[in-house]
């Protein structure tokens, strides 16, 4: 009996001991105020991560994670900064570590954003002034090694969503742009790079639907052909934004400007691209449709559609009741 007595007694106090040390690994705890980042560099041992979350207040004591450690040893603990905004239990604590849900900022870069967008975007993330990031597009050593046409990275910075964290610079985030485009171009390797996103950048920027962005493709094309101005809004748009005096809509001043990229002032192609185009209008200038047009205008329809014409006259009537179905929409 008395063995018994003993049996059960070590039993009960197992199981308190297994009691208290779920107990510490479960429990929720917050040792900081406003949210902290702990950044985890490779090949940190489990104790020297441990001694970092203490120090963050993410952790009670070394000894809860490491005890949570002991009982789900198998994943590998991934580097990276995370950030930590509420109370976690040191086996939640570890959870997120073992999967890698590191902290980042979502960048999220569409088709037709110029250089000057992206920054101010970026900005809007907290993470450096938008003027710092235009500048890094501008930087000579960046532009030599992707294209020396170029006068700027504007094109290049190709439209995805990107993961950016506390330490992305101008430059890194340039870098990680560029090599989307390249990873992009080197499935096509057709035509002259920079001209080819030249065009493009306009025809992301003229389209409204898919179907319309080889017909557009086309009316560049032939005019470029024929040696005849493109006559391109976007153009005239970006080149106000160069000069530091777009005010939202297109001035007569800005039609006129000698800025070298108006298209309405200059015939040919503008120096460099004026927006980041996807890839589907990249094609469309590889793969233009067979047209004669010259123009095209909005229909008044609404359908984000384009009328095309082959001659100055049957755009100028196109134009017409495109302005017309304007004023019965105002």
């Amino acid at each position: 009996m008395r063995i018994l007595r003993v049996f059960g007694l070590l039993v009960l106090l197992a199981a308190l001991a297994c009691g208290y040390l779920f107990y510490r690994i479960e429990t929720p705890y917050q040792g900081f105020q406003d949210p902290v980042y702990v950044d985890l560099p490779h090949g940190m041992t489990t104790d020297a991560i441990a001694a970092m979350l203490v120090k963050a207040g993410v952790a009670r004591s070394r000894f809860d994670f490491l005890l949570a450690r002991m009982t789900h040893r198998g994943p590998v603990l991934q580097a990276g900064e995370y950030r930590f905004d509420r109370a976690a239990s040191p086996r939640d604590v570890l959870d997120r570590i073992a999967r890698g849900d590191i902290f980042f900022l979502p960048l999220v870069v569409p088709e037709g954003r110029n250089m000057f967008e992206i920054g101010a975007d970026i900005e809007r993330l907290g993470l450096f002034p938008a003027a710092q990031f235009v500048a890094a597009a501008r930087n000579p050593e960046m532009i030599r090694d992707l294209d020396p046409e170029a006068p700027t990275l504007e094109g290049y910075l190709f439209p995805d969503t990107y993961r950016l964290n506390r330490r992305s610079t101008p430059e890194s985030v340039c870098h990680l742009m560029t090599a989307k485009f390249r990873e992009a171009w080197r499935n096509i390797q057709s035509g002259n790079v920079h001209r080819s996103v030249t065009l493009a950048s306009l025809v992301e920027k003229e389209a409204k639907v898919p179907e319309d962005r080889p017909r557009i493709a086309a009316v560049f094309e032939n005019r470029l052909r024929i040696g005849m101005k493109l006559d391109c809004d976007p153009t005239t748009i970006y080149a106000a934004m160069l000069d530091h005096h777009y005010r939202g809509t297109i001035y007569r001043s800005d039609l006129e400007s000698e800025n070298p990229y108006n298209t309405y002032r200059h015939a040919g192609l503008p120096p460099g691209p004026i927006a980041s185009p996807g890839m589907a209008s990249i094609h469309a200038v590889l793969h233009p449709a067979e047209t004669e047009a010259l123009y095209f205008v909005l229909r008044p329809d609404g359908s984000g559609l384009h009328q095309f014409s082959n001659t100055r006259e049957a755009h100028m009537t196109a134009a017409e009741k495109y302005h017309r179905g304007l004023k019965k929409v105002r």
